[in-house]
């Protein structure tokens, strides 16, 4: 995939962003999808462990060096114990605003002033890199559709194209569609769960958890 440096959380919400569209909304799903990438990768880094359902930090001090990933896990950290399914919405906003805020001073992003009925102050974020986003569209589609097996597509990219087909948002619907679809979507899950022990229960908690609400919200997002 294009721009590796890229965070998980970081490509889901640029995989989100319909490169068609002039701006993004702002939606409760994108912000979910956000959350669990960055949940994923946490857990694929060894940061966070599963104990008994409840999402646990592995220790008091690790950090990745990603500081919208190291927010999340200190406020785990600092929070009540929750399951991962609670996780996934639980203060999403706050991953998912660090994340949009990330990509703009990447330069992934640009956030334009606006002024609501020329009264009222608002900013809008817009793509400053349309071919990112397209890449990132169609290298999950590749990884769905295309015929290299699940076993050696990268476990990053397993989970950006299984969490994505779970928001359904930034992959063909036609692609996760049908008994192939779904097959292949488990196949893409069980890939991006081998990273540690446990991975498996964690992400069909968390992929549960973005599915329910992919479900609840079928309409097209642009964000």
């Amino acid at each position: 995939m294009p721009n590796g440096s890229l965070s998980l959380p970081a490509r889901l919400c640029l995989l989100a962003w319909d490169p068609a569209g002039s701006t993004a909304t702002d939606t409760a799903r994108v912000q979910h999808l956000v959350r669990a990438g960055a949940l994923t990768e946490l857990a694929q880094h060894g940061l966070l462990t599963d104990d008994e359902g409840i999402a646990t930090p592995a220790d008091l001090d690790s950090r990745t060096g990603d500081a919208v990933l190291d927010g999340l896990l200190e406020l785990v950290r600092e929070s009540l114990p929750h399951r991962w399914r609670t996780w996934v919405r639980l203060h999403a906003r706050v991953t998912f605003d660090a994340v949009r805020e990330q990509l703009v001073a990447e330069g992934y992003l640009r956030a334009e002033k606006r002024r609501v009925l020329g009264v009222f102050p608002s900013v809008e974020y817009v793509l400053a890199r349309e071919a990112v986003a397209r890449a990132l569209r169609e290298d999950a589609r590749q990884v769905v559709e295309g015929p290299q097996a699940a076993g050696e597509v990268s476990e990053r990219d397993a989970a950006l194209a299984a969490l994505a087909a779970a928001a359904g948002l930034g992959v063909p619907r036609d692609s996760v569609s049908g008994v192939r679809g779904r097959e292949r979507i488990t196949e893409l899950t069980r890939r991006c769960a081998s990273a540690a022990p446990g991975m498996r229960k964690i992400v069909g908690e968390v992929w549960d958890a973005v599915s329910d609400e992919g479900a609840r919200s079928p309409v097209s997002a642009r964000g």
